[in-house]
């Protein structure tokens, strides 16, 4: 692929739907390219914004919007950072040529949906998943526990991202509540849910998985190592990279990423989601851009999930080795206000093999991400201990 230079006339131009955490290193990886971004997001001074050519602020649910900011910034990629977009302007744009969607407009219309990913993976590619059901009132909800799913389960909106509004219950008296926690969190407006039986697993992990075009133009998938991460209520809190599996389940994960992936088309990085236990491999999720557990390549991958979902989409060759074992731990707001403060980030970086990124993000709450700690170590034990000994020297406060 051809690049221009930003702000001239020749610029490869690159829109970015959404420009949190993940979305502001890819947007440096772009721009260390030499690419010209335009940053959309639904409130000012994101991330993502802060580091771009051009930033604006809009509804991206707003198709009418949506397609006004295309016609007047002309991108010739637009990357959807996130699931609350008006994907049918999306799949309009990608018929008529406006821009290339990245993946695909059809991707990021099938994975902001957990209904349609689901029955994706499910029912027409036959990977194994755990039970589930779908339900659009609190009686179908209560049916479907009753039936098919049982106790504990999950319950899920269909449109959400890092944990909002999951909950995990245990007997009839918490699904109400569950119900309308989830219709409160999820991105849209939608009363929909999906609750999936509880998998006995050993552990979780994300399966980096690239398409990326080879010198003949081909596409070809390329996989990193797998991620093992830690979840607390649907958001992660640390990961790490290698985490250690046995060959025949290594293989049946990237059996299904590769399938599932194939499916969704285009060129870029997904971050796959798998249940692994023994060597049982179960598909959860799959995301169509760099995933919030795949931060730890920042420190353990000689080039990052971010670099990577960059060159993909632009062309160019992909490199997925592990330069190291490395881990990072969450860094939490902790306070209910804007323009907060971080204090002992200096002892932080005194831990050996340890890296630190605060993301801006313009007003913390409790629970919100607000910056990651990132190691290397001998191996992933002494890496998941510098990460979580670094992070806990960082303390938010009022500024």
């Amino acid at each position: 692929m051809r690049i221009g230079t930003p702000l001239s006339p020749s610029a490869t131009r690159v829109m970015f739907l959404g420009a949190g955490e993940l979305g502001k290193e890819v947007i440096i990886s772009l721009q260390r390219l030499g690419v010209e971004v335009i940053a959309v997001d639904r409130y000012p001074n994101a991330p993502g914004q802060q580091v771009a050519h051009r930033a604006h602020v809009i509804d991206m649910t707003d198709a009418r919007a949506l397609r006004e900011l295309v016609e007047r910034e002309r991108p010739h990629l637009i990357v959807p950072e996130i699931e609350a977009i008006a994907t049918d302007a999306l799949l309009d744009i990608e018929r008529e040529r406006l821009a290339e969607i990245i993946p695909t407009a059809r991707a990021t219309r099938l994975t902001m949906d957990r209904e349609g990913i689901r029955r994706l993976a499910a029912e027409e590619l036959e990977l194994r998943t755990s039970n589930y059901a779908f339900a659009g009132s609190l009686n179908e909800l209560k049916a479907a526990i009753d039936g098919a799913i049982g106790y504990p389960c999950f319950i899920k909106p269909v449109m959400s991202s890092s944990g909002k509004g999951q909950s995990m219950i245990n007997d009839p008296s918490e699904v109400a509540a569950a119900w309308e926690y989830a219709l409160s969190a999820g991105r849209v407006t939608c009363p929909r849910v999906i609750v999936e039986s509880k998998i006995d697993f050993d552990f979780e992990i994300t399966l980096l998985t690239v398409r990326a075009r080879g010198a003949e133009g081909e596409i070809a998938t390329h996989y990193c190592e797998p991620i093992g991460h830690v979840q607390v209520q649907g958001d992660y809190v640390e990961s790490w990279q290698p985490q250690h599996m046995s060959p025949q389940a290594l293989q049946r994960a990237r059996d299904i990423a590769g399938r599932i992936t194939a499916n969704l088309g285009g060129c870029g990085l997904f971050g796959v989601e798998l249940f692994v236990r023994d060597e049982q491999v179960w598909f959860s999720e799959v995301s169509p851009r760099p995933h919030d557990t795949g931060m730890v390549t920042m420190a353990s991958q000689v080039v990052s999930e971010f670099e990577l979902h960059a060159r993909a989409i632009l062309g160019l060759p992909v490199d997925v080795s592990l330069r190291a074992p490395g881990a990072s731990a969450v860094i939490y707001g902790q306070l209910e206000q804007a323009g907060i403060a971080f204090e002992g980030v200096d002892l932080a970086l005194c831990v050996p093999g340890v890296d630190v990124r605060l993301f801006g993000k313009p007003e913390s709450f409790a629970r919100r991400r607000m910056g990651v700690v990132l190691a290397q170590g001998t191996d992933v034990t002494q890496a998941r201990g510098r990460a979580q000994e670094a992070a806990a020297k960082i303390r938010p406060v009022s500024a």
